[in-house]
Formats: structure tokens, sequence, C-alpha cells
């Protein structure tokens, strides 16, 4: 039986998100990046029937997938922050694993880490550049 003090509880509790090293407590650093699959073998690894997953795989080109994102979390002990995968396995119980590299394809709303594959070198430096002139840059020196 619940205490009368845990059932008339209003404010929320702090979600029980701990380090996979060092079991304490992670603080977010960043907002929830939700996961989607684009591909039937996706569905599939997560329980979905192969027919129900071609099925709506041919409906939507992306199928979100409850219960799963990506955030950051600062580790006290480590002293780093790192990127974690987290799946809601109950009410308030969380699997956390380290990120994997593929499952930034499936991140809606987020830059890739290593930035775009279809954008230049020469782009990609310019656009990091403090200095930045546009086509000034471009000048001919006369």
């Amino acid at each position: 039986m619940q205490r009368r003090c845990d059932r008339n509880r209003k404010r929320s509790r702090r979600r029980a998100i701990v380090c996979p090293d060092h079991g304490c407590y992670l603080d977010s650093v960043s907002q929830k990046y939700p996961l989607f699959a684009d591909r039937a073998g996706q569905l599939q690894q997560r329980g979905v029937n192969r027919k129900n997953a071609l099925m709506l795989m041919a409906h939507q080109t992306a199928v979100p997938l409850e219960g799963e994102w990506l955030e950051a979390f600062w580790c006290k002990e480590c002293q780093e922050t790192k990127w974690y995968h987290v799946c809601k396995t109950g009410e308030r119980t969380y699997e956390v694993r380290l990120a994997p590299v593929e499952l930034w394809q499936q991140v809606h709303g987020v830059i890739q880490p290593k930035g775009n594959p279809s954008v230049g070198e020469f782009t990609r430096r310019h656009s990091r550049m403090v200095g930045f002139n546009g086509v000034k840059d471009f000048r001919f020196m006369g």
C-alpha cells in the first residue's frame, strides 16, 4: 500500500536515467530527438511482424518510434557529455545505451554530426569561417 504522501505528490519526479558505467543519475543537456523507422527491417527489430511492417512502410515513408529517442546527458562521474539512445521500458523505467552512429540516420530534426554528405568540403569549411564575406572572398587581385 502506498503512503498518503506518495499518492498525493503533485510534483514530477526526476527521471530514473542512470549512467550505464557508474550508476549515478544523468543530467540532460539537450532536448529529446525522436526516432523514426524508414525501413521495414527497423520495425521488425522492434517486434512488429514482417507483414505489418511492410504494410506500414507501403503507406508511410517514415513511422515514428514510440518511447525511443536520442538525448545528450552529462555524467558527474565521467565529467563529460555523451549521446545516449533512450528506450522507455515502463512507467518510470528507461534503458540507456550509447547512441550508435547508425541511429543518427533515424532521428528527426537533427543535423548530422559529421555534416551532410552531399555538401562539399569547401562549402563546409567556408560555412564555419568567422570572417566569411561571401562574394567578397572571390575578388580578383588587381
